[in-house]
């Protein structure tokens, strides 16, 4: 079982800029694939960034394309993502995901793969 615990939501001004981190704890020590989702209010949730085990593909949906970036200390056990130019479309919850070890090609449409969540942690952006 791996626990994701994020960190770092809050509120910005459209415009401005955040960073979420993840960490990881249990096992496996150093999950294969991770993620960012979010949800807003009344949407679905959706795969925002994915990165694999090592970082070496990272995969953006187009909305966060140029804006965001995900990254990840596997000795630490993070995962990070770094938001900047915020929008108000980017307020939403933020999810942490992670994979089991088998999986080696991130995701970021689908969260079929992604067996391990976090609680969340809210984004707001205002105008």
């Amino acid at each position: 079982q791996v626990q994701l615990v994020e960190r770092g939501g809050d509120s910005a001004q459209a415009g401005g800029s955040l960073r979420l981190s993840c960490v990881a704890s249990g096992s496996p020590a150093t999950p294969a694939v991770m993620a960012w989702f979010r949800q807003a209010p009344g949407k679905e949730r959706e795969g925002v960034a994915a990165i694999s085990r090592y970082g070496g593909i990272t995969l953006y949906a187009d909305s966060v394309k140029g804006r965001f970036t995900i990254s990840r200390d596997n000795t630490k056990k993070t995962l990070s993502l770094a938001m900047s130019s915020l929008k108000p479309e980017d307020t939403a919850m933020y999810f942490c995901a992670a994979t089991g070890s088998e999986t080696t090609y991130p995701d970021v449409q689908s969260e079929a793969q992604y067996k391990y969540w976090g609680q969340g942690t809210q984004v707001t952006v205002s105008t």
